[in-house]
């Protein structure tokens, strides 16, 4: 399957079953009204009870003089500290089972319909898919956030041990040569770009890994870690799935971009522009959707005719 035609049948495929993308928008709703629940009312709370008044927010200067006794605040109000780290705890919680549930039957009904183009979306299998593949992708997350954990804690080791490096170059340099050397510098500017791109490529490598494992374990129904022994093996035999998620990733960028730049008028009309950056921010949010379920899509597509 050539690009082109993966790309046009994500497409189609999201169009068909376009009440996914009223479902992720009904998912940021539950969240925001979760975020109140969870934090926003403990918070209030906090404000009354610790006598801070709002309005000497606006400047820094009263910000610093609200919190000049900070430690005696802490000692005071621990037990409603603590409530509030729980209370945020418990919402990052909720809306991490929330996302993989909604996410899980977001795939199993593409995935349906990667397999059958005649199937529809239907509110009783998005919740059948969606308690079948929560636990396989709630596995499928943890094993992908420890090895990225591990990658991250890796590659944060080899930069400082060059950075080191380097440092150590400009120093000796400079001593025999008795004046500043561009050496170091070309050299910092050279493995700065190294490891940017070093980065890059572990950031778009993981995140092809996670969409792609995710098409095994929805359509091949295997389990988290056979998943990823598969995914890594499939990669490496075809190459061109991991450009197809370059060029999707690429397209999901630049998309974001365009809508940055064009809501960025809006901050500069006084009060109709205020009114009209909530809409256009729904739009966005919309169509931010939209495009991630079409990446999705075409993932699945592509990983299943090959």
């Amino acid at each position: 399957m050539t690009y082109s035609d993966a790309i046009k049948n994500g497409f189609r495929l999201v169009n068909k079953n376009w009440q996914l993308v009223l479902i992720q928008f009904g998912m940021m709703l539950v969240n925001c009204i979760g975020f109140f629940v969870f934090v926003g009312i403990p918070l209030a709370v906090a404000f009354v009870i610790f006598g801070l008044d709002l309005t000497e927010m606006t400047e820094l200067k009263n910000l610093l003089g609200t919190m000049k006794d900070a430690s005696e605040i802490i000692t005071k109000y621990l037990g409603l500290i603590i409530v509030l780290v729980v209370s945020f705890v418990v919402y990052l919680l909720v809306a991490t089972a929330v996302g993989l549930y909604v996410f899980g039957g977001s795939a199993g009904m593409i995935g349906r319909a990667v397999r059958d183009s005649s199937n529809r979306f239907n509110m009783n299998t998005f919740f059948s898919e969606g308690k079948r593949l929560f636990w396989p992708l709630a596995g499928f997350a943890a094993i992908i956030g420890i090895f990225a954990a591990v990658i991250g804690i890796i590659f944060l080791g080899v930069a400082f041990v060059l950075g080191v490096f380097v440092g150590g170059i400009g120093v000796i340099t400079s001593i025999a040569k008795g004046y500043e050397t561009t050496l170091s510098v070309v050299l910092g500017i050279f493995l700065s770009l190294l490891l940017f791109c070093i980065g890059l490529a572990l950031i778009i490598s993981s995140i092809a890994l996670t969409l792609y494992g995710t098409a095994a374990i929805v359509l091949r129904g295997t389990g988290p870690w056979q998943a990823i022994k598969d995914t890594i093996k499939y990669l490496y035999r075809n190459p061109a799935a991991l450009w197809l998620y370059c060029l999707a990733f690429g397209g999901y960028v630049l998309a974001t971009f365009l809508l940055v730049l064009l809501g960025m008028p809006f901050s500069l009309i006084p009060i109709i522009g205020a009114i009209t950056a909530i809409p256009y921010q729904i739009f966005s949010y919309a169509l931010q959707s939209y495009l991630g379920l079409v990446i999705v899509a075409v993932i699945f597509i592509y990983y299943f005719s090959t």
